[in-house]
């Protein structure tokens, strides 16, 4: 991490400064990241099975609903959802770095305890995206597909990848979410931990998560590439891969949080 910071005043008596970062910041989150899900597994699996179990979930109802058109779009959506599942996480990660001790009635108290505070408002801004996400899948849908789409998966999936209409659907429709994505990734990476560590309003948080990113491009860009592609990877195995993949990147995001952001009083 680069001595330069470019200072923020937040509402209230603090003053929020954003860390010039670099990749190396990237691997060394990722780093103590694993480190915590290897200290404390137990925590680390319970809250990734909780992430991977509300996917099969999911697919088993769009299953039972007759809507197998929508596993695609849902699955791939899914991670956009994963910063507000590793609250616990990151409790976890500050526990350890101050030294406190980390007990199952201790890390589930603040988790709940977040239903109070600013980071339960954060959770309708990524629910929020996570509709527009599922609503431009719908009409992207029945634009470039429409009618003539079957109604079973793997026939939809090779609809999808050899006719002109399924390609282009699919073009469009990973350009548009790599915006939304881009987007929430944004939003959320910084201001889900700093809601945590601090009293906080969740605008200021955003903002704050938003400057980030545009003042370090290449290394929280880069960060974002590899939490996007070991999630989807992570689910390829019927969701069994988060189990592993959400607790360690939740505790490198904690991680990536602490070098990119100071905050200290006026």
């Amino acid at each position: 991490m680069e001595g330069q910071s470019i200072p923020m005043e937040a509402p209230g008596a603090r003053k929020i400064r954003i860390n010039r970062l670099t990749l190396s910041d990237i691997s060394r989150a990722l780093s103590r990241g694993a480190a915590d899900f290897a200290a404390t597994p137990r925590f680390g699996l319970f809250f990734g099975a909780i992430y991977a179990l509300g996917g099969v979930f999911i697919l088993y109802a769009l299953t039972l609903s007759s809507m197998p058109w929508m596993i695609i779009p849902v699955a791939i959506g899914f991670p956009l959802i994963g910063p507000f599942v590793a609250v616990g996480l990151y409790e976890i990660s500050r526990r350890r770095e101050q030294g406190l001790p980390i007990s199952w009635s201790g890390v589930l108290t603040e988790v709940f305890r977040q239903r109070e505070r600013q980071l339960s408002w954060m959770a309708f801004v990524v629910l929020f995206i996570f509709w527009v996400w599922i609503y431009q899948v719908r009409l992207l849908f029945a634009l470039f597909l429409g009618y003539k789409a079957p109604a079973e998966l793997d026939a939809l999936v090779l609809t999808i990848v050899t006719t002109t209409q399924g390609i282009l659907f699919l073009g469009v429709g990973t350009i548009v979410g790599g915006v939304l994505a881009t987007l929430l990734f944004s939003v959320t990476v910084i201001a889900m931990p700093l809601l945590l560590d601090h009293e906080i309003d969740f605008v200021t948080a955003m903002i704050t998560s938003v400057r980030t990113v545009i003042e370090n491009p290449a290394p929280m860009l880069g960060f974002g590439f590899i939490v996007g592609a070991l999630a989807v990877a992570a689910m390829l195995p019927a969701f069994l891969g988060l189990l592993v993949v959400l607790p360690i990147l939740g505790h490198a995001t904690w991680h990536l949080y602490r070098s990119a952001v100071q905050i200290s009083e006026k």
